[in-house]
């Protein structure tokens, strides 16, 4: 009698657990405001697809009316001789994005958005690790000093997930990453966003470094182990999170969203429908609810370089769905 008692009273606390998880994941809490969306635009992720990177930023700033963009300064591209800056496609993004009234976060540093994650010219990339690190040091405060007369810019990006080993990259750093973010202070005044992983990591050691935390957020992901994975979280997940770190970072945004597939392979090689199939308007549309619904000010999509490669061969859905969103 006294096993059946403890058997009924384990299986009761297993399904009030149950109930309570079930409760948690269907909860979606309510905002305060709509929240900013924006986009980050990759030149050369654009040029991977074969686009015209001009033509389709312009058709980002003017079809979809996007006023809030995260660019990436790529060093292999700035600086691909030692010594030898080439600034002039940032330059002219931001003059286009300045004519339009449009703010942007400036991605700078070693390890900015899009793989390989590091983009290393190849004459750093046969420097040992610590000449490296003085060249990126270099090139770090080459960046700020150049683009700090630009008032478009309105966050320095110090780096992408840095603190998360992801991509062709050195081992993550946290000193050398605060050697990083003391150098941008001493150079300009303006907030300094570090970003992180919304779902694999704590956000602890990455927030306490900057004035802005922006995270990533994945819906649907692939991994080689477990297939295609459906993250089983709600809103809730994020918004307890950033409860929790706001005492030590003024704001945290959603710096990356996911509204593109998480491609196995290149883009070209992939057919339409399996795309489709991992993210067609009614998923985006749906990403940005459950992005907006976490309470985060400004929300940063992932994809539009991709939005536009479909609109060039005919496939103009996504394109029309962001339109609905962002202009």
């Amino acid at each position: 009698m006294r096993r059946r008692r403890v058997v009924i009273t384990i299986a009761i606390g297993l399904v009030a657990l149950a109930s309570l998880v079930s409760w948690y994941l269907a909860s979606v809490p309510r905002r305060a405001a709509p929240p900013s969306l924006g986009v980050t635009f990759s030149t050369k992720y654009a040029k991977e697809l074969g686009l015209d990177w001009k033509e389709a930023y312009l058709a980002t700033l003017d079809d979809l009316g996007v006023r809030h963009l995260r660019i990436p300064v790529y060093w292999d591209e700035a600086e691909p001789e030692r010594g030898r800056y080439e600034w002039g496609e940032v330059e002219w993004m931001l003059d286009e994005a300045g004519e339009r009234g449009a703010e942007v976060i400036l991605a700078v540093g070693r390890k900015t958005p899009r793989w390989p994650e590091c983009h290393v010219p190849g004459w750093a990339a046969k420097l040992d690790e610590a000449r490296q690190r003085e060249r990126v040091l270099n090139f770090l405060e080459a960046e700020i000093l150049h683009f700090k007369s630009y008032s478009a810019v309105r966050v320095w990006q110090v780096e992408n997930e840095p603190l998360f080993h992801f991509g062709k990259c050195p081992p993550p750093d946290r000193d050398f990453l605060k050697e990083e973010i003391m150098l941008v202070r001493g150079l300009d005044a303006r907030p300094v966003m570090v970003t992180d992983s919304g779902e694999l990591s704590t956000w602890i050691r990455t927030a306490t470094l900057g004035d802005v935390l922006g995270i990533s957020m994945y819906r649907l992901v692939w991994n080689k182990y477990l297939g295609e994975l459906y993250w089983p979280v709600s809103p809730l997940y994020y918004t307890d999170r950033i409860n929790i770190i706001g005492p030590v970072v003024k704001r945290v945004i959603v710096s990356e969203l996911q509204a593109e597939p998480w491609f196995r392979a290149p883009v070209a090689e992939t057919p339409i429908d399996e795309q489709f199939s991992q993210m067609d308007p009614e998923r985006l549309r749906g990403n940005v609810e459950f992005a907006a619904s976490t309470g985060a000010s400004e929300i940063y999509l992932w994809g539009v370089e991709w939005w536009y490669w479909l609109k060039t061969n005919g496939r103009d859905e996504l394109w029309k769905a962001a339109r609905g969103l962002l202009s």
